[in-house]
């Protein structure tokens, strides 16, 4: 009987994991349209951040509660099925562009951190210092996303505002000297740019409109985070319990149920920003996560107490950072995923998995 229930509560996971990311990705795109902010900084920050929220708690939990040693093993089996399968998923659906800054910076950045994480663990733990340095490079990531996302608002509100000077600066008859048409006046003797009251009111609406908007869409967006998050300790509660009886070890549980379970919110969102046509989103989401997955959730762990890195995960590692390498690839040279890159990264996917089985 506690299989069957297991199993129910599998299946209403997924709904909450697909309702919930529908949820976020809209929330999350009005809300980044709304304020005119970049959707790549979008999905860069609060969408990873929001969408790592399982890896955070399960790596933190354990940490707090002294087993820290599924630490590792949550983090990089997220991080390969993020690229292999999320990304395969998505880029077999659609085919999905590349920002230069994605594939200059973004990903240079998950590749930094994957090989740090890698020659920091060849002594067997990553310890308090090792965290420390995580947290560091984090913050100096963040600050560097700001401040880019800031340089191009200015730039856009500048060229906004020359715009609207060159257009008042332009004589008026010059909108009409190619077919001799009259200048047009204000009705009633008005003159051009009076108005009768309403004019006043309506910029204070649209603003009043706006503001309701945005609102409505945070909404949406933390009404879709709580329902990933629940969604996914249920998926990941029911996995863990189903895998248990059929006899597997806790690395393969670590590196494929837990890894599946926490990354279902990825997984959900970024297959749906692919089909919406959101591509920012879509990767975005999943090299920020990738990195907020080592640079915060396995520095914030390892302060708070040393995290085993058994000598089996330097394997594991190293498939995430082969994993890195085959997205960056057709980034750095089709500026797009294809479906065939796609394919490979889900072959890949299979090749790893095999090789879990029989190696557990």
């Amino acid at each position: 009987m506690e299989i069957l229930d297991n199993i129910a509560l599998l299946a209403v996971s997924f709904f909450l994991l697909a309702k919930g990311a529908d949820f976020f990705v809209d929330g999350a795109s009005e809300v980044a349209a709304k304020l005119k902010i970049p959707q790549i900084i979008i999905g860069l920050t609060i969408v990873a951040m929001g969408t790592s929220a399982p890896e955070a708690a399960v790596s933190i939990s354990a940490a707090l509660e002294g087993n820290a040693s599924i630490t590792i093993g949550n983090i990089v089996g997220s991080n390969i099925l993020n690229i292999l399968i999320i990304l395969g998923v998505s880029a077999a659906i659609t085919r999905l562009a590349v920002g230069k800054d994605t594939s200059y910076v973004d990903i240079p950045v998950m590749l930094a951190a994957t090989i740090i994480l890698l020659v920091l663990g060849i002594d067997g733990t990553i310890n308090v210092y090792d965290g420390i340095i995580f947290l560091v490079i984090f913050v100096l990531y963040l600050a560097y996303l700001f401040v880019i996302a800031r340089k191009r608002i200015n730039k856009r509100e500048l060229a906004a505002a020359l715009e609207g000077a060159t257009a008042q600066s332009m004589p008026a008859t010059v909108n009409f000297a190619a077919d001799g048409a009259q200048p047009i006046t204000a009705p009633d003797g008005q003159a051009m740019g009076a108005d009768d009251g309403t004019a006043a009111d309506k910029p204070a609406d649209e603003k009043e409109q706006k503001k309701k908007t945005i609102w409505l869409s945070l909404g949406y967006t933390v009404l879709g985070l709580l329902m990933i998050v629940f969604g996914s300790n249920f998926a990941v509660d029911s996995a863990t319990y189903l895998a248990e009886k059929m006899g597997v070890t806790d690395r393969f549980i670590g590196l494929t149920v837990v890894a599946l379970g926490t990354s279902l919110p990825e997984l959900f969102t970024s297959v749906t920003a692919a089909i919406k046509k959101n591509a920012d989103i879509a990767i975005g989401n999943i090299v920020g996560s990738n990195i907020f997955n080592i640079l915060f959730i396995v520095g914030l762990s390892s302060v708070i107490t040393p995290v085993p890195f058994e000598k089996k995960f330097l394997i594991d590692a190293a498939i995430a950072l082969a994993a890195g390498v085959i997205l960056w690839v057709p980034c750095l040279s089709k500026k797009s995923i294809g479906r065939a890159t796609g394919i490979i990264m889900l072959g890949a996917y299979c090749a790893y998995f095999i090789y879990l089985i029989f190696m557990q």
